[in-house]
């Protein structure tokens, strides 16, 4: 089957784990992120480790958020009469910076720009796969959210009405794509360490504070959290849509 997956920000973290996850069952990967040349190594060595799997693999160094930048991957999957049957929103690209006072305080362009790189641009790539008819019957879309989509915490504030906003969007998806075989689902990850969190100003107490309370005595890994969306899958889970879920090891219901 020409099956594929469709993982925005695929590079690191998130994406790069759950590519490596699909990859190895039997999944075509259709990765999209955004590195300087110099941050390009790891990334090819990414690529040749997901191609060591067999199926085919395609990366585009491309801003997610551009609609020209879109319609290329879309174009290119077209050409490969591709099944999208993953589509993974994991980018993580927004102003960290408190909303009053301090040296440098959140001004409306960066967060206008958080919002549409790690909320709207959710619905523009759901749209445009849907539109040409690549979103397959049984196909998962999934958004990465966090702990900060419900609670405030210093220099997040952006993100986290981002996270909320994936929430709601994730809710329509799976409202209006049911008809079509089609679930929506996003997962709220406990703390990871990956790039993105490693440029929170407060990541370390971030850190602290959930080995602290995690009752399974440890930090979540993207590794725990790829599984899961390569579990949550399988045709046998369809009628789960529209939910937040939590892959955490129960570090959200602890105290």
């Amino acid at each position: 089957m020409n099956k594929w997956a469709v993982i925005l920000g695929a590079s690191s973290g998130f994406g790069a784990a759950t590519a490596k996850e699909l990859a190895a069952n039997g999944y075509n990967i259709c990765g999209v992120h955004l590195d300087r040349r110099a941050h390009m190594e790891p990334v090819n060595e990414l690529i040749k480790e997901l191609e060591a799997f067999g199926g085919e693999v395609a990366y585009f160094n491309i801003n997610a958020a551009d609609e020209e930048k879109r319609q290329e991957v879309v174009d290119f999957l077209q050409q490969k009469d591709a099944g999208v049957y993953i589509l993974l929103h994991s980018l993580a690209f927004g102003g960290l910076a408190p909303f009053f006072e301090g040296e440098k305080v959140l001004t409306q362009k960066q967060l206008e720009m958080t919002l549409n790189v790690m909320a709207n641009s959710l619905v523009y790539w759901s749209q445009d796969l849907f539109r040409a008819g690549l979103l397959k019957k049984g196909a998962s879309v999934y958004a990465m959210t966090s702990m900060g989509s419900t609670r405030a915490v210093a220099t997040y504030g952006a993100v986290g009405a981002a996270k909320s906003t994936l929430e709601n969007y994730i809710r329509q998806i799976a409202l209006e794509l049911a008809p079509y075989g089609i679930r929506a689902n996003a997962i709220r990850a406990g703390v990871t360490i990956t790039p993105a969190l490693e440029k929170i100003p407060v990541v370390d107490y971030l850190v602290a504070e959930a080995k602290k309370k995690n009752p399974s005595g440890r930090l979540t890994t993207p590794e725990d959290v790829a599984r899961a969306i390569l579990a949550l899958s399988v045709d046998e889970l369809s009628w789960m849509t529209g939910n937040v879920i939590n892959v955490d090891g129960g570090e959200e219901i602890s105290v």
